[in-house]
């Protein structure tokens, strides 16, 4: 049996499930979450907890059945105390910063034009100018790692200084420079 698929999911306080058939509704003090999950995996309550069983040993359902349980344990904590993703703008960039305007980001990134980047619903940007960093946070676990991931694709970090929006605590390996000039064609 799956070890992942098989742990009950303990509700904290203040978050209510609702079962009907294979959509399961969470509620709790950040928001609300709704996900439909396979009908080979069943969901019921047991106790104060959540509970994932599934109908045969098939390989397929197996891996379903893990999956289903850390998808809905996501669901629980995100409505329970939410998701963050922190970025970072390299201290190598120099002219680079992130600020806010309104509820959207504003990201000046070394190209001829600010970027403005309005949040999607059910997050929500932070930009600290001191620490050079960008908080996204959200219920959604998928749709934060989303949306950090957008984000650090309009300037990832060139390997080379290193210049560039990158997560927190990411290394990004550099590249040797041209150290001179070596080979045939020397002089």
């Amino acid at each position: 049996m799956s070890r992942i698929g098989k742990k009950p999911i303990d509700l904290p306080k203040g978050v209510d499930v609702k079962i009907e058939g294979s959509l399961v509704t969470v509620k709790g003090p950040k928001g609300e979450l709704k996900r439909e999950f396979d009908p080979r995996i069943t969901v019921a309550f047991d106790k104060a907890q959540v509970v994932l069983t599934r109908n045969s040993d098939a390989r397929e359902e197996r891996a379903l059945h893990g999956l289903s349980r850390a998808l809905l344990a996501n669901m629980v904590t995100g409505v329970a105390t939410g998701f963050t993703r922190v970025l970072e703008i390299s201290v190598e960039s120099v002219g680079y910063r992130a600020e806010m305007a309104g509820k959207n980001l504003t990201l000046y990134l070394g190209y001829s034009h600010p970027i403005d980047y309005p949040p999607p619903d059910g997050i929500s940007f932070a930009a600290d100018a001191k620490t050079r960093t960008i908080t996204v946070s959200g219920v959604d676990k998928e749709l934060v790692g989303e949306i950090a991931a957008r984000v650090r694709r309009l300037r990832p970090p060139e390997p080379y200084k290193g210049k560039g929006i990158r997560y927190q605590g990411e290394v990004v390996k550099l590249k040797p420079g041209k150290a001179g000039k070596t080979g045939k064609g020397a002089k």
